[in-house]
């Protein structure tokens, strides 16, 4: 029966209806501990990091059933060639194709999912995982890059900086066939995908912003207009014609370096931790995140220890932000730290 009219209508309804049912109570955390996307190594040792930063414990203060799935195994083969430039695609189309189906099984069984990473590249799995559930999903991605380089704009020829390409409808014929995505097909609209905190983005990267139309704000853009205003520019263009599930791809490098210094990619004057938690907030606050992805720590990267614990914990308070805790909750309270209680009491005399 070809699924077409009225019955493709439906089916898409009920599936909207799915994606937005049950998420509240239920958080499943899924690691793709995956670095083939780009040259630097240690990344895949991203989940790790985040669950050590504490993760599931700060979930659990939550009012959520947490589920730790662990995190995916990925083959890398000895021997995979570049083709136009793109490096190891047959060794990242796969791991993508594992991450699409295991995203696609989590979401259906009614989970909002936090999938760790992993470079950028993954978020091609994730979020063609999550629209195999939700067809009417809407992204929000906050990043120093824009990641919708083509295999012919990109400098570098690394595929955590192409993820976004794979996805969007209006570059089909721009996208050739690359070995090892032949599972996949374009599914989402220009429209329906808003960028927050660019600062390094390819000259063939802003023809494609430009020529498609897309809705970004450059970290010029916050520094105008105020992260208030960004977010409700961002929502309304989203979900103004109709509710509908977000996933949320958040690269840490969104963040100043002074803020998360252990990543592959950083860029100066990125996101205070203000502006970052106020997205997640934000976000929150619709009651329509049905996906998270937060990638590119790499502990490896790290300066020392303190460097790569203030990357993970930083990861730490996105997800859990995004997830519903307040920074009124987050922390100890002022009354409760004895030098700073005294310190209050010679505020009130």
């Amino acid at each position: 029966m070809s699924l077409r009219g009225p019955v493709f209508r439906l089916l898409r309804t009920q599936l909207s209806h799915t994606c937005q049912q049950s998420r509240a109570q239920s958080v499943a955390v899924l690691g793709a501990p995956f670095s083939g996307g780009q040259k630097r190594g240690g990344v895949e040792h991203g989940p790790k990091a985040i669950r050590d930063a504490g993760l599931i414990e700060r979930l659990s203060c939550l009012d959520y059933s947490i589920h730790d799935f662990g995190d995916l195994t990925f083959h890398y083969p000895e021997k995979d060639e570049s083709y136009m430039n793109v490096q190891l695609p047959r060794t990242v189309g796969a791991a993508n194709k594992k991450l699409c189906g295991a995203v696609s099984r989590v979401v259906g069984a009614g989970h909002t999912l936090v999938m760790l990473g992993g470079d950028h590249s993954m978020a091609i799995g994730s979020v063609g995982g999550h629209a195999q559930q939700c067809p009417d999903l809407c992204v929000i991605w906050v990043d120093a890059h824009a990641d919708v380089n083509t295999p012919m704009t990109s400098p570098s020829g690394n595929l955590h900086g192409q993820p976004v390409a794979f996805m969007l409808k209006e570059l089909q014929d721009k996208m050739p066939d690359i070995p090892g995505f032949s599972w996949t097909k374009p599914f989402l609209s220009s429209r329906d995908l808003v960028y927050i905190g660019l600062r390094d983005v390819d000259p063939g990267e802003y023809q494609i912003l430009k020529n498609l139309g897309i809705q970004y704000f450059t970290m010029r853009d916050i520094d105008r207009l105020g992260i208030q205003r960004v977010m409700e520019v961002t929502l309304d263009q989203l979900l103004s014609r109709k509710q509908r599930p977000i996933h949320l791809s958040f690269d840490i490098d969104a963040f100043d370096p002074s803020l998360a210094p252990a990543t592959g990619t950083p860029v100066n004057g990125g996101l205070t931790y203000r502006e970052g938690i106020y997205i997640t907030e934000e976000i929150h606050n619709t009651g329509l995140l049905s996906v998270i992805d937060l990638v590119e720590v790499n502990p490896v990267l790290g300066a020392n220890p303190e460097a790569v614990e203030s990357t993970a914990s930083l990861a730490v308070d996105v997800i859990a932000s995004s997830l519903g805790q307040t920074r009124e909750g987050a922390h100890v309270s002022i009354d409760e730290i004895p030098a700073a209680k005294d310190e209050t009491e010679k505020l009130r005399l």
